[in-house]
């Protein structure tokens, strides 16, 4: 880090909360609703607030530059594994005899290895991408039209993770029949990005907030992009 910052550290963690419940909470339900123009719509309804990850990358970017962005990606990235080794041994810990929500339990929190591993891969691969991206452009900008950065770096970051995730977690398992996938990447996309663009206004008050807070508006002029440096 280049210098001491009053809210890095909050941001960091909200970053990991909302990822971690995002991805341990939310898959456990699928939800179906009909939506003018669109029609109807299947999804995990984690699909709501896992796109505010997202958001965070996004101000985390903007104010305090990539390279602390990758740090905080990073320690989504344990977080969420970390999570998910936890939900694996607890589920597979034998119940009491006396206990009888172990089912229950399972169908919440029971996510296969192959359901983690997707969604870690996926998740490290967007976040990276929708940094870069949201990097690169401030550059060409000068800084300007935040929302242009925002939205667009959420398109290809969204995009990425979605259309990784999805098919590594669900194709030939028959959760999902792998000739509804395609339907439920667009779904996903779709909703991703309408909580980005929703999002837009508050994301402006925050990084205003931000900047002056911290007397920080960090360019990427000189940065390593190499993801894994930290």
């Amino acid at each position: 880090m280049r210098k001491q910052y009053k809210y890095y550290d909050f941001m960091m963690a909200a970053f990991v909360c909302v990822l971690v419940c995002s991805n341990l909470i939310g898959p456990a339900k699928v939800t179906q609703i009909d939506a003018p123009l669109l029609g109807t719509l299947t999804f995990g309804a984690g699909v709501l607030f896992f796109p505010i990850s997202f958001i965070f990358g996004d101000i985390l970017t903007e104010v305090y530059g990539y390279s602390a962005s990758r740090r905080v990606i990073w320690a989504g990235f344990a977080g969420l594994a970390f999570a998910s080794l936890m939900a694996w041994m607890i589920v597979a810990l034998p119940p009491a005899p006396f206990w009888d929500n172990q089912h229950e339990y399972e169908v919440a929190f029971g996510s296969t290895w192959r359901i983690s591993l997707a969604g870690l891969i996926a998740f490290a691969v967007g976040e990276f991408v929708n940094s870069f991206i949201m990097a690169k452009m401030k550059l060409v900008s000068a800084g300007k039209h935040l929302w242009q950065r925002t939205i667009t770096s959420t398109i290809f970051g969204e995009t990425i993770d979605t259309v990784m995730f999805v098919p590594l977690a669900f194709w030939n398992t028959g959760i999902i029949p792998n000739d509804k996938i395609p339907l439920v990447i667009g779904a996903q996309i779709v909703a991703k990005i309408g909580v980005e663009v929703a999002f837009t206004p508050a994301v402006y008050k925050i990084v205003a907030f931000l900047k002056r807070a911290e007397n920080e508006d960090y360019y990427d002029k000189n940065t390593n992009f190499n993801p894994f440096k930290l």
